[in-house]
């Protein structure tokens, strides 16, 4: 699988796992709402200073948007 779609899988999971929408989510991560929908979507490459940002809002270590589940 590739990473992209990992990330976008992982990304959208933990996002519902903590009860937030994308725009609230966005908000929390203080980035933009279509910004986070490209990368759940899996058409965004984020920067590893994004994937901190949303480890961080996430409240996981960035190594585990990374890590494929199964």
């Amino acid at each position: 699988m590739e990473l992209r779609h990992v990330l976008a899988l992982n990304i959208q999971r933990l996002r519902r796992e903590r009860g937030f929408s994308q725009e609230a989510f966005a908000d929390h991560a203080g980035m933009d709402r279509t910004y986070i929908s490209g990368i759940e979507r899996g058409v965004r490459n984020p920067t590893v200073g994004v994937l901190s940002r949303l480890a961080t809002a996430l409240d996981v270590e960035p190594w585990q948007l990374l890590k494929p589940r199964g």
